[in-house]
């Protein structure tokens, strides 16, 4: 018979295996692993990873992937848009499936994180529940999406919003998204047969690095993402009169250069002077003829606001406006403004999705803190479709898209295990 004493110690040693723990969490050697090994598909001299979509790189990756998402338990294939879809069966063969996933194609010499922490976070998840033998209610999608980094191609395509003129823009590898997507083992002229309508998801998470420095400067655990901000571009060109830079005289000159810097001083201005977390950015200047001993004729100057509401987004534009046109006025020089179709609406996250991975996040005693994506993720385009809620987990410095991208394995393991917990809360409550 066992001593009494020895019985706290032996509970102790059984719950620290999964198969008894209350509390399932992932492993975050193996997550790490994992994710250290895709970033070799790929690796260049400078630290950096060349994984862009449909290059060799890139269809090496997917093939560990797959194989990774057969060992845990998932039923792989490929659909007509070159997406990796692992799906594995609930309890309820009714109920509709609760997706998650991010993507595993970079931007040119572009960091080991951003998107492959929330594909091989979700492949984790699914490891985790096979460990404690989790069967959930309703059935599991992993989606691994392709190219989201060249324009979010395998999620527009669920979202039934990919057009035959995007298949035809050459990607970042050199091919037309028609051809990579062949290369992925695709069908692009079958593509709209994927279309997925609302109600066909019963919700899509997604794990993701910040990009940004707000949870690493204020050493938080994990972000609860209220949305992905609407992107608004706009070109401004100041016209005066182009003339001899050495030969004309200062008060006799008409110069657009000169409203132009006043104006990008007054975006910055403008932008400040609303509350919130909007965003203003010049990030292009082109002066023409653009000769060091030309006075130009005409300047450029683009535009981008971003923000979760299209009404601020445009009522700040309004104030910009008038301040272009009121510095065109004063320096007698023409403006013309276009505006620039990006086609990047608002997607705001579930607010029930939001309170529960909230909850979550606090149960495993992370700090949380609620924010917005500057940037633009799969999520974005599965919001069409279906309730959405994105988990963030800090960036070293804020840096992404750049060799330096860096989260720690504890972070990572962090929010693989909220996104867990979120899946298992969310196959109680959406029935």
């Amino acid at each position: 018979m066992t001593n009494r004493k020895y019985l706290p110690i032996l509970l102790s040693f059984f719950l620290s295996y999964p198969a008894f723990s209350q509390t399932p969490k992932v492993n975050p050697d193996r997550l790490h692993e994992s994710l250290m090994k895709l970033s070799t598909f790929g690796k260049n001299a400078a630290g950096g990873s060349d994984r862009v979509a449909y290059s060799s790189y890139d269809l090496h990756a997917r093939e560990y992937v797959q194989g990774l998402m057969k060992e845990a338990g998932l039923d792989v294939s490929i659909d007509f848009a070159g997406n990796i879809i692992g799906r594995k069966a609930g309890k309820n063969p009714n109920l509709k499936p609760i997706a998650f996933g991010s993507h595993i194609d970079e931007v040119p010499n572009g960091g080991d994180y951003d998107g492959p922490v929330g594909s091989m976070g979700a492949i984790e998840v699914v490891r985790t529940f096979s460990e404690n033998n989790i069967t959930t209610d309703h059935p599991l999608e992993v989606i691994i999406f392709a190219n989201e980094e060249g324009g979010v191609v395998g999620s527009r395509a669920l979202a039934g919003a990919l057009s035959e003129d995007a298949l035809q823009v050459v990607s970042n590898s050199g091919v037309t998204q028609y051809d990579g997507i062949k290369l992925l083992g695709g069908n692009p002229e079958r593509i709209p047969e994927l279309k997925r309508n609302p109600g066909d998801l019963a919700a899509y998470l997604e794990l993701h690095i910040e990009q940004g420095g707000i949870l690493d400067a204020e050493k938080l655990d994990i972000g609860v993402v209220e949305g992905i901000v609407a992107i608004e571009w706009w070109e401004f060109t100041f016209a005066g009169k182009a003339n001899h830079a050495g030969t004309t005289p200062m008060n006799k000159r008409n110069d657009p250069m000169l409203p132009a810097a006043q104006f990008v001083l007054a975006v910055n201005e403008i932008v400040n002077s609303y509350e919130g977390r909007q965003v203003g950015t010049v990030g292009k200047i082109q002066a023409f003829p653009g000769a060091g001993n030309v006075i130009p004729g005409e300047v450029k100057v683009n535009v981008e606001l971003r923000d979760l509401s299209s009404e601020k987004i445009w009522k700040i534009y309004a104030d910009i406006e008038a301040r272009g046109k009121q510095l065109a006025l004063e320096s007698q020089t023409e403006l013309a403004i276009k505006h620039i179709e990006v086609a990047s609406k608002p997607a705001l996250a579930d607010p029930e999705i939001r309170k529960v991975i909230q909850a979550q996040a606090e149960k495993l005693g992370y700090g949380t803190k609620s924010l917005p994506s500057g940037a633009g993720h799969d999520a974005q385009e599965m919001a069409r479709i279906a309730p959405m809620g994105m988990i963030f987990i800090p960036s070293k410095d804020g840096i992404s898209h750049a060799p330096a991208e860096y989260s720690s394995k504890a972070d990572i393991a962090n929010g693989a295990n909220v996104l867990l917990h979120t899946i298992l809360e969310l196959d109680k409550l959406l029935k």
